[in-house]
């Protein structure tokens, strides 16, 4: 059997039973998503504990926003390739398929190299830009000069792991986010607790899982039978392919920014509230997480359905896979809501045994909840047009309906009438609003079939 016969029997996202494959390629990108989670925690975890608030604060404080706002805008970035990558292979196009995969390891390597020095130069102004308490300051500038060295491997693992998504492999992703998930714990301690590094310690331990997961993403790349297969001598920059990742990864990439800009501002305002508010808000945020890892992977495994049969002209797959994806994420919304209703008060407990924060972080999480199926729109329709190409009106939608209204709400009313509701309210204000826009466009807009699927 040739190789693209064995892909077509093999690609069940274009030809199987839409519901069933969509929940065999959403739980590893869920269960990838929880790992990232525990990477990310066992930093803080390590130096709260062994070093000191100091060192927590560096690594949790403003140079965990930096790195958050230039991480996610490249991430965003990459999603073009991944769009790109799906459709070439939904329409078995080898050729274009291999120059986009050639372009996107390529550019990830080399935005990587570029950032990093630009990073490490520019890494105390920004620190000192944000007031950066001088505690922080030391322990932040060498966190992020070492985070900086690394950054060529969190593009091209992210990028990699993102285009192997796109083709319809969540699994191998998924294994090595646990082998980096597992040795960062493993290093984190040895080199904090025993070598008494601290935060350079947590900074060299990232930097070294991110180099072992770009490895492993690259050799898996590059040891491919399928129709897609990373060669050396076959990397570099393709302009077509280029200008079409782009095409599709920029917008995206400064809505992950915009996102970003709005919870700042969240933070803000929260912050004027006092301690207690400060405390529930935070601890919400790691609460509520599991609401949005589930609709996350939700959006990402619709936009790989959308791409590959847009590829291969299935535009009824297309709808019916958004339809699955929605019907699912509503099922799954529901039976998280019913956690946190009866479970909110324990849940706090196991974070807080403050009885105020308790109770007014229960309320939070008792007021948002209720809306989150109206995000559940936002979500999967934007990750659907973007997996049929389009990305520009899910950009202006997002940025517009949520992010600015939600700012505008905040500095023309909440400004005056400052209240944990009055900001909270934001949020419900610019989902429903937004979920109403993306309805209405993706009834319009969204291909329609021409033929039978």
């Amino acid at each position: 059997m040739s190789v693209h016969a064995k892909h077509a029997a093999a690609n069940q996202i274009t030809e199987g039973i839409i519901w069933k494959q969509l929940l065999l390629f959403f739980f590893p990108i869920l269960f990838g998503t929880f790992f990232q989670q525990i990477y990310n925690t066992a930093d803080t975890i390590v130096v709260g504990r062994f070093v000191g608030k100091e060192a927590l604060a560096a690594v949790g404080g403003s140079a965990a926003q930096i790195v958050s706002v230039i991480v996610g805008f490249f991430v965003g970035i990459s999603s073009g390739a991944s769009v790109s990558a799906a459709q070439f292979y939904g329409a078995r196009d080898t050729k274009s398929l291999k120059a986009v995969l050639h372009t996107a390891m390529t550019f990830a390597i080399l935005a990587g190299l570029a950032i990093g020095a630009v990073g490490i130069a520019l890494s105390k102004s920004l620190l000192v830009a944000m007031h950066t308490t001088p505690e922080a300051l030391p322990g932040s500038i060498t966190y992020l000069h070492i985070y900086f060295l690394g950054m060529v491997f969190n593009l091209t693992y992210n990028v990699g792991a993102g285009v192997l998504r796109a083709l319809g492999d969540s699994r191998r992703p998924l294994y090595v986010l646990i082998v980096a998930c597992l040795l960062n714990i493993v290093l984190d301690v040895l080199f904090v607790v025993v070598f008494h590094l601290g935060v350079a310690g947590v900074a060299i331990a990232t930097i070294s899982c991110q180099g072992v997961s770009a490895l492993l993403v690259f050799g898996i790349l590059c040891r491919s039978e399928d129709i897609y297969r990373l060669e050396f001598k076959e990397m570099r920059i393709h302009k077509r392919p280029l200008s079409l990742m782009l095409r599709i990864g920029i917008p995206a990439g400064l809505e992950s920014v915009m996102y970003s800009i709005s919870n700042v501002m969240i933070q803000v305002f929260m912050n004027r509230l006092g301690t207690d508010t400060v405390a529930a808000w935070g601890t919400l945020s790691k609460i509520d997480s599991l609401f949005w890892m589930v609709l996350n992977a939700f959006g990402i495994s619709v936009t790989t359905f959308v791409g590959q049969n847009y590829g291969a002209g299935k535009y009824g797959r297309m709808r019916k896979s958004v339809r699955d994806g929605l019907i699912m994420s509503f099922m799954a919304a529901g039976l998280i809501i019913s956690v946190y209703a009866l479970f909110g008060d324990d849940l706090f407990a196991f974070f807080t045994t403050d009885e105020a924060v308790r109770r007014e972080g229960v309320h939070m999480l008792h007021y948002l909840m209720q809306f989150y199926p109206a995000y559940i729109f936002i979500g999967i329709l934007s990750g659907a047009l973007r997996g049929a190409g389009n990305v520009l009106v899910p950009m202006i939608l997002t940025c517009g309906g949520v992010c600015s209204i939600r700012l505008c709400w905040l500095i023309f009313y909440v400004d005056r009438h400052l209240s944990v509701d009055g900001i909270m309210f934001s949020y419900p204000l610019s989902w429903c609003i937004t979920a109403v826009l993306f309805i209405l466009y993706y009834l319009r807009k969204f291909p329609k079939e021409k033929a039978g699927a």
